[in-house]
Formats: structure tokens, C-alpha cells, sequence
């Protein structure tokens, strides 16, 4: 396609010098929080002792961060509009930090970085420091919902923030380095589930400055003509604006801008009278000026204004370099600070008054502190979808189909009113994880042509189905911060494709549950089905139950892993996990048929107190001793074979008392010291006894299990069997024989470790062993588990 340049503007003249005050004030306080400790205002000769001993953040993308912001302040005050900025460059954190201090958003929400020299000063000191604030646009930073440390969720993460607020445009700027990410590459694919009757918009700012730490870029490197095909065929319409001139960059950038922000107002209004229309493009703007712009043009015969020698920070030696130190004081003064700032240290008024007003600063916004406008889900009685469990481990159910139906009506509950402030992300599996019960509810959103052997999609839909686990997830993020409610559901082994997002959001939470400033947001909640045991049809390359063990470690504050055995106990942790704020809520639970065990009201007591005894299923009775042994589960797989096993005992060796557990909370069986929900020492010992030895079926890696259990009362008592990385395409029963979990491999682990040595142990041994052999000829045969194992049921 061919490119769009941008019509250069009626930028007043002195409208224009106003902005580049404000971008000299803002690079200045960027230089400044870069290299400053002391003398900030330069009311002195510039000292060794005045710069830090570490210096650390990244010059090169701040100040085409901060010429954006400039002009979209003056965009926002003519036009009264919403606006977020989300910046995909994250190491630009002291441009960001330097805007929302000039706007005055920063001693708001920080009074003790007063605006004022003492203010001032401890707004340099704290940046990238002990005690400080990081180099990145993170939680601290007001007006950031997207911290950008690990790049390529800028956009995602601004699409779910564009979802379902129909006034608010986030601009969204893509640094030519993160643009070469995959979640960034896929991300372009926004204007296929954009709808402009309902959503808001986005307008990405590809800034190609043409160099990442210390290479090349290759959009940065393509021609113009390239980089517009490449986007025209993602759905955008790009707008370039490219220079080195500040005032001919400025004027085209605000041009750029006027006719994005004109002609998205058109498509919104077209929209919402005549409903969308497909292949609708969108405009985005492509900025091309020089790294490290208006930096260090030279140092020590090396070029570094424009280059990738001015990423970071382009003068590192000036505690040890005379002359580096003096090309830093004349840096610093070309920005005229006696210009900026009045005797106290203030910035003078002629530039503050540049901010829009109140919520309208982008540090203020609303939208980037989604608490602020999140509403509670409306969620419908969980009694309505609660299957009748007469007795416990005798009737089959599809365990997460009635969550699809719960979703359903949450869907209708919350969109009541034409609006929504619930969505549902799947990668093209909703039916698949046998949710298909929301698409009587909402179709699947599609802004693309439809035919008519199309399955449930419509423009206005609001099941977000693609292909891409970065893109379900970082859209709900987005969709959260921005004050929604959402779920994230998956196949097991494949949610480790985003397993860093889950990590950054987590620790985005951890550090925001410290502001009181940051209101409480809807959690993170997300649902791996099709899991490890269940994915037999599939293969080993299906099944891997790695998520649990890279949020263990993670904030206790913020993790919870949940493992219902069974339909009643799903619907009851979901209700508390959609009402739940700032966690991360992994929910992991098959989707095949399973054998049901609690009522609802069992369920949620047991949920509730996140491990219990079934009584139904041990053999000890009322016996005031120990058990002999204590066999546990903890998933739906690993809770039926432990049931199964209980069964087989109670039949050989019933005057063995065996006691049965079922865990739903993982974080209970950390001490209490370590996590919130976990389990008091005496509570434990109650469930577990003190020294006896526990058999305990898990649904992930055995070594989970014990990471939790370190420090409880003598640990190596804990017999742990779970996937082991055994796996292939083959039946259900087999994947638990090749990962030693079946209920023969925990009969025979039981009779070993138990206090007593039962009569006819050795013969129940030997059953179990010609079982197992039984079974592998069996299977070869048949293609299909034994009857007596295909059919089992509790009695």
C-alpha cells in the first residue's frame, strides 16, 4: 500500500515553542534522574560529587517517549478526550516519571517529592537507587498499567484496555526493538476484534529510532514502503512522521495525531449509528527520529546521537572523565534549566499550565488505575448450576461444563444494559474445554467478513478467541487493569507459552498491593483444562503441568493454585475467584467426563478450608489412634486413583486403617509463616499426624509438592507420585501407569510404608503387580483400558 505522510499542522507558533519548553523540561529532568544526586538544578559548576555512583537507566528512547507526550497533552486539552499511554519501551521510566512530575500528577499521589528544589532533588536521588523507584514505567509509576521490563505486551495490553470503554483512545507506543518480539508481532492483529461501535480505540506510535542495545532493528533498517505493507495488511493505515528537527518533527507528529484522533472518531461514529463494518483500518502512526535525540551528538570520536551507543547511557565515565563530565554540564544546559524553573525550584507556570486538566492527565487517568472504575461482577447464585451428587463417586460429568454455563449467565447478568464488563479468553478451545454454553450467551467477536457456515461470530461478540496465548492473556490484563473482570482459559501444557506474563503480572500485583494509591483490581483468573492426565488423545507434546510450579515461588500475597476434584467444588472456587481482587487464580481441572464427589455445600466447605478429610472413603473409623497411613490427593486424576486405591485396600486389608484427604488450596500446605492461607502446624498434624507416612497423589511434578511441604514436621514422610514426564498418545489409565500413579503403584507405596504390615499383603502385592502386567497387554490389544478400570466407580 502506499504510505500516508503527515500534513504538516497549524501549529501556532507559539503554541509550538510551548511544547518544546515542555520536551526541554522533561529531557532535562530525564538527564537529570539519570545522573543526578545533588545540585539538581545546575545552580552550581558541576561536581564529581553531584553525580551518582551507579548510573543506571536508558536515554536513548526518552525523549521520543517524551515529545509524544507533549503533543498528546496539547491534543487532549483541544479536544477534551481520554486518553492512556502505555509505552512498550519500558526502560523509558524517567521520561515518564519526568512527565507525570511536569503535570503534577506525581506529587499528588507523592507529596514527599514536593514540586519544588527539595522535591525535585529526591525526585532524581530515588530513581534507580535503594529504596527508590525502578528504571522501568512500573506499578509506581503513575498513569502505567504496562511496565514494558520484558518487551512485546505493549499493544495486548492495550487492546484489553481498549475493550469495552468506548471513550477512551490509548496510544500506544512500539519500540522498533520490541516490535521484533512474537506477543508484539502477533499483536498488529487488532483491528480483526476491535469494535468500534462498543470498544474504544487504539493508536500504536511505531517508533523506529532505528537501533536496539546493540544492533540494528529491522523495521528500523526497512524502507517506509515495507513498513506500511507490513502494517496495511494487519489493518492500519499507517502515518509517518520522520525528521531530526524538533519543530518540523513536533508539527508533523501533532498533525499525525489531529488526523488519528479525527479519523477514529469517524469509524467510532459510523459504528455506533450503522454498526461496524469489517476490514475496518485503522490509523497508527510511524515516528522515525534519531536515538538519543538531542543528546551527546559525539563522544571521544564516537558517534552516538542516533546510534545504538546511545541506549543506555551514552556518558558512563563522567565520576572518572573531566571531559565527560563537562559534555554532561553543557548537555544539561542546552535544555535551559534557569528557564524551567524559578528560584524555589518550581516549574515555572508558563509550562505546567501545558498539562490537560484533572483525570485528564495521563498520570491521572482513571483508566490506568482500573480499581477506580471496576464495578463487582454481578454473579448469578452458583446453586442454579450445582449437579446432584447423591452419593459420592458414582455418576459421570464433564467437570468444566457447568462453568461454561455459570459464564453464560454472568455474560447476561453484566451486559444487561448494551455494556460489558466480563469476557471470557480462549485460544480457539472454548468448545474444546467444553465451555460452549457461553455462545448462547455471546457469540465469538469478529470484526473480519463472516460467511455463512461461520460457528458463532459476530462483530458483536465478546468471546475472545485467537490463536495466541500472549494475546488472550495480555488482553485480559489490560482488560483488568483497566477496572473489568475476565477469565483466561487453556490448555494445560500450552499456558506455558505466556508463563512470563503470569510471573510479570504477579509481581506487578505484589508491588501495587504496597501503593494505597492503587485500587484493588479484579484478579487474574485463569483455568488449565485439558491437563496432563487428559490429554491422552493428543500426545506427550499436550501434556506437561509446568505452570504450577512457576507461580509457587511467586508473591504468597497474590498466588493461589486451585484443585477441584469434581464439578461442585469448580463451581464454588470459581464464585470466589471471580470475586476475588489482586491474586493470580490458577484453577486446574479436566474437562472429560469425571466422577463427582460433594455436594455443593460439601464443596465449598472443603474449599473453604482448603484441605479435609473424607471420611467416607478411609477405614478408620471412630479410632482415637492414627491412621496406619494417610492417603491423599490433590487434582481430579490423582483424587480418583487414591480413591480407587482406598477402595482396593478397604477390600484386601479392610482391618487397616486407612485415612483418605482430598487438597483443593495448594498454599495450605505451606506453614503459616510463609503464606496467608496456609495451614497452622496443629491443623496440619490433625490432617496429616505427626509422624505417620503419607501417600499423596498430585497432579503436577512430585517435587512441588515437597518445595511446599519444607519445614513441616519430619517432611520425608511424604511419598509423592505425579507426572513425571512419562507420556504418548495412548488411554487414560496408561498415562498414570507410566508416571507410577496409578492405583496399583499407590496400593503397593501404601502396604510399604504403613505403621502396620497388614495380613495378605504380599498376596495384595502380587495382585496389583499382575494387574499392572495385565494391563500392558491389555491395552496393546484392545487399544482401551480394562473394563473393571474403564468402568470404575466408588462403592
Amino acid at each position: 500500500m502506499t504510505e500516508t505522510r503527515a500534513a504538516r499542522a497549524a501549529y501556532r507558533d507559539d503554541d509550538l515553542d510551548d511544547d518544546l519548553r515542555w520536551w526541554a523540561a522533561a529531557n532535562y529532568l530525564t538527564v537529570a534522574q539519570i545522573y543526578l544526586q545533588d545540585n539538581v538544578l545546575l545552580r552550581e559548576p558541576l561536581a564529581v560529587d553531584h553525580i551518582k555512583p551507579r548510573l543506571l537507566g536508558h536515554w536513548g528512547t526518552s525523549p521520543g517517549l517524551s515529545a509524544i507526550y507533549t503533543v498528546l497533552n496539547r491534543v487532549i486539552r483541544e479536544t477534551d478526550s481520554d486518553w492512556l499511554y502505555i509505552t512498550g519501551p519500558g526502560h523509558g521510566g524517567p521520561a515518564l516519571v519526568a512527565n507525570v512530575y511536569l503535570e503534577g500528577t506525581y506529587s499528588e499521589i507523592y507529596p514527599h517529592v514536593s514540586r519544588d528544589a527539595d522535591g525535585l532533588r529526591r525526585l532524581c536521588r530515588q530513581f534507580s537507587t535503594p529504596g527508590g523507584i525502578p528504571s522501568h514505567v512500573s506499578v509506581q509509576t503513575p498513569g502505567s498499567i504496562h511496565e514494558g521490563g520484558e518487551l512485546g505486551y505493549a499493544l495486548v495490553h492495550a487492546a484489553g484496555a481498549a475493550y469495552d470503554h468506548p471513550e477512551l483512545i490509548v496510544a500506544c507506543v512500539v519500540g522498533d526493538g520490541e516490535a521484533e518480539t512474537g506477543p508484539l508481532s502477533g499483536s498488529w492483529k487488532i483491528p480483526a476484534f476491535l469494535n468500534a461501535a462498543r470498544d474504544g480505540a487504539v493508536l500504536p506510535i511505531l517508533h523506529l529510532n532505528g537501533a536496539k542495545i546493540a544492533s540494528p532493528t529491522v523495521l528500523g533498517r526497512s524502507t517506509d514502503e515495507e513498513v506500511s505493507d507490513y502494517l496495511g495488511g494487519q489493518g492500519w493505515t499507517p502515518i509517518f512522521v520522520e525528521g531530526d528537527d524538533p519543530r518540523q518533527v513536533f508539527a508533523d507528529l501533532k498533525a499525525a495525531i489531529d488526523q488519528s484522533h479525527s479519523v477514529i472518531r469517524d469509524i467510532q461514529a459510523a459504528a455506533r449509528a450503522d454498526g461496524p463494518t469489517p476490514n475496518t483500518k485503522w490509523p497508527a502512526v510511524v515516528m522515525r527520529t534519531p536515538k538519543g535525540w538531542t543528546g551527546p551528538h559525539e563522544v571521544d570520536g564516537q558517534l552516538i546521537e542516533g546510534t545504538h551507543w546511545a541506549h543506555q547511557v551514552p556518558l558512563s565515565g563522567v565520576r572518572e572523565n573531566p571531559e565527560h563530565l563537562a559534555i554532561l554540564e553543557k548537555w544539561l544546559k542546552t535544555y535551559r534549566p534557569d528557564e524551567i524553573f524559578d528560584e524555589a525550584g518550581r516549574v515555572v507556570g508558563s509550562i505546567t499550565a501545558l498539562a490537560p486538566d484533572g483525570d485528564r492527565r495521563m498520570g491521572s487517568t482513571p483508566y490506568a488505575n482500573g480499581g477506580r472504575l471496576l464495578t463487582p461482577l454481578k454473579l448469578p447464585p452458583v446453586e442454579k448450576y450445582a449437579l446432584d451428587v447423591d452419593k459420592p463417586g458414582a455418576t459421570l460429568h464433564e467437570t468444566t461444563r457447568v462453568l461454561g454455563e455459570y459464564m453464560r449467565d454472568i455474560y447476561v447478568e453484566n451486559s444487561a444494559d448494551g455494556g460489558g464488563s466480563f469476557r471470557l479468553f480462549c485460544p480457539d478451545e472454548t468448545a474444546s474445554n467444553r465451555l460452549a454454553a457461553v455462545f448462547e450467551a455471546s457469540d465469538r467477536c469478529w470484526q473480519l467478513p463472516t460467511t455463512e457456515h461461520d460457528d458463532n461470530l459476530s462483530a458483536s461478540g465478546r468471546v475472545m478467541e485467537v490463536l495466541s496465548e500472549h494475546l488472550c492473556q495480555g488482553w485480559l490484563e489490560g482488560y483488568l487493569l483497566s477496572g473489568r473482570h475476565g477469565l483466561f482459559a487453556t490448555y494445560e501444557a500450552f499456558a506455558m507459552v505466556s508463563a512470563s506474563m503470569v510471573i510479570q503480572h504477579t509481581k506487578w500485583m505484589q508491588h501495587a498491593a504496597q501503593l494505597s494509591w492503587r485500587e484493588p483490581v479484579a484478579s487474574l483468573n485463569i483455568l488449565l483444562t485439558s491437563t496432563c492426565w487428559r490429554n491422552d488423545h493428543n500426545g506427550f507434546s499436550h501434556q506437561g503441568p509446568g505452570l504450577i510450579d512457576a507461580v509457587l515461588p511467586l508473591a504468597p500475597d497474590v498466588v493461589r493454585v486451585w484443585l477441584p476434584p469434581d464439578s461442585n467444588s469448580l463451581l464454588s472456587i470459581a464464585e470466589h475467584c471471580f470475586r476475588s481482587r489482586d491474586h493470580v487464580n490458577l484453577l486446574v481441572v479436566d474437562k472429560q467426563p469425571h466422577l463427582q464427589y460433594l455436594s455443593l455445600e460439601e464443596a465449598s466447605e472443603q474449599a473453604a478450608a482448603g484441605a479435609s478429610i473424607w471420611p467416607w472413603a478411609g477405614t478408620e473409623g471412630d479410632s482415637v489412634d492414627d491412621p496406619d497411613i494417610v492417603l491423599v490427593g490433590a487434582g481430579d486424576v490423582p483424587t480418583q486413583e487414591i480413591l480407587a486405591a482406598a477402595q482396593i485396600m478397604r477390600e484386601w486389608v479392610p482391618y487397616l486403617r486407612v485415612r483418605v484427604v482430598n487438597v483443593m488450596d495448594l498454599m495450605v500446605l505451606l506453614p503459616q509463616n510463609d503464606h496467608p492461607h496456609g495451614m497452622s502446624d496443629d491443623d496440619f498434624i490433625d490432617l496429616f499426624t505427626e509422624a505417620g507416612h503419607v501417600i499423596f497423589a498430585f497432579h503436577g511434578y512430585p517435587r512441588a509438592v515437597h518445595q511446599l511441604l519444607h519445614g513441616r514436621p519430619d517432611a520425608d514422610r511424604f511419598h509423592v507420585r505425579g507426572f513425571s514426564e512419562q507420556g504418548t498418545t495412548t488411554t487414560p489409565f496408561d498415562m498414570v501407569v507410566l508416571n507410577k500413579m496409578s492405583r496399583y503403584h499407590l496400593v503397593i507405596e501404601a502396604l510399604r510404608r504403613s505403621r502396620r504390615v497388614p495380613e495378605r499383603s504380599e498376596d495384595l502385592v502380587e495382585h496389583c503387580r499382575r494387574q499392572l502386567a495385565r494391563h500392558h497387554d491389555y491395552v496393546r490389544e484392545n487399544f482401551e483400558d480394562l473394563p473393571e478400570i474403564r468402568d470404575w466407580t466408588w462403592s
